[in-house]
């Protein structure tokens, strides 16, 4: 959720966690530019003054309110980060959590992020395969090395390790180009499709993945994917249960995980918790 109440983002949390949420997702723009045109996706429903929290932050301070869920970022762009302090931050969180913390990384699609970091946006790409591959030598390996187009170290420590053996699982968002394919094949342990993307998409990516998983020495049945619901449209705003019903044709399709924007329901932080026992109990019923 994006919102100028910030410290409510947690109190919300920490409802999700006694609700029985599984996953709790937190999003990622570090600055905005004007070209909102550029977002290829559809409306892009934020103004450039929204107040974007930094989510490494706001998930350090969510896990600290809850006890069970899962907390992710979905997603991080990665790159904007530099790699040896978005491993150290990343390992740091994920002790804190007890293992409670999934990575969900992708490019981005503002130039001005980029830019305004001194970074070019046309290698985006490879800065964020280096920016994991690098993240990844220093949670598993005491000295780390890793070489790369954008990224070279020789035997320094990053400690702590991650909670969970090998760092936090890392899902890659985006259509599947043959790049982003082979990230999640050889980098990753999940798929966040597009904004956007069909039960069909999902289907037919789910089914290529788990094809190049098992080319790859990799249990297929090991991918994960974490698809929107469809959101189903009633007289004023959305239907939460049509809603939830419709997420079943997603699950159908492949995707292991199914998210439900909150902020697509709620508006009043004073129906949160209503609304969190609604969604539980048709998600219970329903599935």
């Amino acid at each position: 959720m994006v919102g100028a109440e910030l410290g409510q983002l947690v109190d919300i949390a920490a409802q999700c966690d006694e609700a029985g949420v599984h996953t709790i997702v937190v999003v990622d723009h570090v600055v905005m530019g004007e070209r909102f045109d550029r977002y290829a996706w559809g409306p892009f429903n934020f103004a450039q003054g929204a107040p974007w929290a930094e989510p490494l932050t706001l998930a350090t301070a969510i896990i600290g309110a809850t006890h069970h869920a899962r907390v992710a970022t979905g997603i991080l762009i990665a790159g904007l980060r530099p790699a040896t302090l978005l491993a150290k931050t990343v390992a740091t969180l994920d002790v804190i959590a007890g293992g409670r913390f999934d990575l969900g990384v992708g490019v981005g699609w503002q130039p001005e992020e980029y830019e305004s970091m001194g970074l070019d946006f046309s290698r985006r790409g490879q800065i964020l395969d280096d920016t994991i591959g690098a993240c990844q030598a220093l949670w598993t390996q005491s000295p780390a090395s890793f070489a790369s187009p954008t990224i070279n170290f020789d035997r320094i420590w990053c400690d702590p390790k991650p909670a969970q053996p090998g760092g936090p699982p890392v899902w890659f968002s985006g259509t599947l180009g043959t790049r982003n394919v082979h990230r999640i094949v050889h980098l990753g342990c999940g798929w966040i499709p597009i904004m956007g993307a069909s039960v069909d998409d999902v289907r037919s990516g789910v089914h290529m993945l788990r094809e190049r998983f098992e080319v790859a020495g990799r249990d297929p049945g090991e991918l994960r994917v974490r698809a929107a619901a469809p959101l189903v449209r009633a007289e004023r705003g959305f239907d939460l249960a049509a809603s939830v019903a419709a997420a079943r044709e997603v699950a159908a399709a492949g995707a292991t995980d199914v998210i439900v924007p909150m902020s697509a329901f709620v508006r009043e932080t004073s129906n949160v918790r209503q609304w969190l026992d609604d969604l539980v109990g048709l998600w219970g019923t329903t599935w």
